[in-house]
C-alpha cells in the first residue's frame, strides 16, 4: 500500500492575517490567543512583513516569494520550509530552527540569524512499505545558493553541510559560526567577520574573502583554490608589536608623556599602517593627536582614551571598545568601525584658538552595527558614512553633516532633523 502524500493547505491573505492576529493575542496575554501554526501551509506570495511570529510553527511551509521583511521569527520553527526568493530582509530569526530549509535566492539582508540552525535536514513520514519516507521539495534540503546574507548577524549560526554556492555574505557577522563541510563555492565574504568560525572541510573554491576577519578561524582541509584573501585579517604577528614592553609600547609611552607635559618631555610618534592589536589595551591612555592612519586596532580596549585630534583615517577599529573616548576633532574618515562600542563617545568639535572649531570626521566611515548610544556627534562630518543597523539612541547630532549617509535598519536619534545636512541620506527613519 502506497503512502498518502502530505496535503498542503493554501491560505489566503485574510486567513494568514487572522492567524497572526491570534498569535499576537497569545504573545500579549489576551483572551482568544493561539500559537500561529502554518505547518504544511502554502503562503506563497503573501505579505507577513513586520509580523510578530516568535515561536510560530512553519514546519514544511511553502513561503516562496512571500514578504517577511522585518518580521520577528525568534525561535520559530522553519524546519524544511520552502523560502525560495522570500524577502526576509531585516527579519529577526534568532535561535530559529531552519534545518533543511530552502533559501535559494532569498533576501536576508541585515537579518538577525544569530544562533539559528541551518544544518542539513529533511522531513520523514510514515510509509507502510518503507517505514520512513523522506519528503523533499524540488530543491535539495539545506539549499541556500544565491541567497543574500549581506550585513546579516550570523553569530554562532550552525550551517554545517549547507549548500550556499554563489551566496553573498558581504559584511556579515559570522563570529563563532559553524560552516564545516559547507559548499560555499563562488560565494562572497568581503568585509565579513569570521572570528572563531569553524570552516573545516568547507569548499571555498573561487570565494571572495577580501578584507575578512579570519582571527582564530579554523580552515583545516578547506578547499581554497582560486579564493581571493587579499587584506584578510589574521592573528596579530609575533614580535615587538605583541610585546607589552617592546618598541611600539615604548613609543606610545613617549607619546603619552609628550601629551601630558605639553611637549616638554617625551616625543610624538607615528603609527601609520602598524598592527597594534598585540598591545591588548589602550584604555584611558592620553593619546592626543595620535597618528595611526590605516593602523590595525581591531578589538582593542580603548575605553576612555584621550584621542583629541587623532589621525585615524582608514584605520581598522572593528570590534573596538571606544566607550567614553574623547575623539573631538579626530579624523576617522574611511575608518572601519563596524560593531565598535562608541557609547557616550565624544566625537564633537575640538575648540581651537580664536574660537575656531575643528569638526571630527566620519566621512565614508563604516559603522555597521556600531553602538553610538549617547554619543556626542555635534558638528560631525559624516558624509557618505554607513550607519546601517547602528544604535544611535540618545546621540546628539545637532549641526552634524550626514549627506549621503546610509541608515538602513539603524535606530536613529529622535532629533535627527536637527542635523545640518541630511541631503541624500538613505533609509533615514521618519523624524
Amino acid at each position: 500500500m502506497t503512502r498518502s502524500p502530505i496535503q498542503y493547505r493554501t491560505l489566503s491573505q485574510a486567513q494568514a492575517d487572522e492567524i497572526c492576529r491570534r498569535h499576537d493575542f497569545l504573545m500579549s496575554g489576551r483572551m482568544g490567543g493561539a500559537r500561529a501554526n502554518f505547518s504544511y501551509c502554502d503562503l506563497s506570495g503573501l505579505d507577513l512583513s513586520g509580523r510578530h511570529l516568535a515561536d510560530a510553527d512553519l514546519s514544511g511551509a511553502i513561503l516562496e516569494g512571500a514578504n517577511l521583511a522585518g518580521a520577528n521569527l525568534t525561535r520559530a520553527v522553519l524546519y524544511a520550509a520552502d523560502l525560495r526568493r522570500t524577502n526576509l530582509s531585516g527579519a529577526v530569526l534568532h535561535r530559529s530552527d531552519m534545518r533543511g530549509a530552502i533559501l535559494r535566492g532569498a533576501d536576508l539582508t541585515g537579518a538577525d540569524l544569530s544562533q539559528a540552525d541551518l544544518r542539513e535536514g529533511a522531513i520523514a513520514q510514515a510509509d507502510k512499505k518503507k517505514g520512513l519516507s523522506m519528503v523533499t521539495h524540488e530543491m535539495r534540503p539545506g539549499e541556500a545558493s544565491t541567497a543574500n546574507f549581506a550585513r546579516a548577524n550570523m553569530s554562532q549560526i550552525r550551517m554545517s553541510g549547507v549548500v550556499a554556492q554563489a551566496s553573498d555574505f558581504s559584511d556579515a557577522v559570522l563570529i563563532g559560526a559553524r560552516l564545516t563541510r559547507a559548499n560555499l563555492r563562488n560565494s562572497r565574504f568581503p568585509g565579513a567577520n569570521l572570528e572563531g568560525a569553524d570552516m573545516s572541510g568547507a569548499d571555498l573554491t573561487d570565494a571572495d574573502l577580501r578584507d575578512t576577519v579570519l582571527i582564530g578561524t579554523k580552515m583545516d582541509l578547506a578547499r581554497l583554490n582560486g579564493a581571493n584573501m587579499d587584506g584578510a585579517l589574521r592573528e596579530a604577528p609575533p614580535g615587538d608589536v605583541a610585546d607589552p614592553g617592546g618598541e611600539t609600547a615604548k613609543a606610545l609611552d613617549r607619546h603619552a608623556r609628550w601629551c601630558e607635559t605639553g611637549g616638554q618631555e617625551g616625543a610624538p610618534s607615528t603609527f601609520d599602517g602598524k598592527d597594534l592589536r598585540g598591545l591588548n589595551t589602550l584604555a584611558r591612555r592620553n593619546l592626543t593627536a595620535l597618528q595611526a592612519r590605516g593602523a590595525i586596532l581591531y578589538g582593542l580596549d580603548m575605553e576612555g582614551a584621550e584621542l583629541q585630534g587623532a589621525k585615524l583615517a582608514n584605520a581598522d577599529l572593528r570590534m573596538t571598545s571606544l566607550r567614553g573616548a574623547d575623539l573631538r576633532g579626530a579624523d576617522l574618515a574611511g575608518a572601519k568601525l563596524s560593531n565598535a562600542d562608541l557609547r557616550e563617545a565624544r566625537i564633537g568639535p575640538l575648540l581651537l584658538p580664536n574660537d575656531r572649531l575643528l569638526a571630527a570626521s566620519l566621512a565614508a566611515a563604516v559603522l555597521r552595527y556600531a553602538d553610538l548610544s549617547g554619543a556626542d556627534l555635534r558638528h560631525v562630518e559624516a558624509s557618505g558614512a554607513d550607519f546601517s543597523f547602528a544604535r544611535m539612541h540618545g546621540a546628539d547630532v545637532r549641526r552634524g553633516r550626514f549627506a549621503g549617509a546610509g541608515f538602513t535598519g539603524a535606530r536613529a536619534p529622535e532629533d535627527i532633523a536637527q542635523a545640518a545636512d541630511l541631503t541624500g541620506a538613505v533609509d533615514l527613519p521618519a523624524a
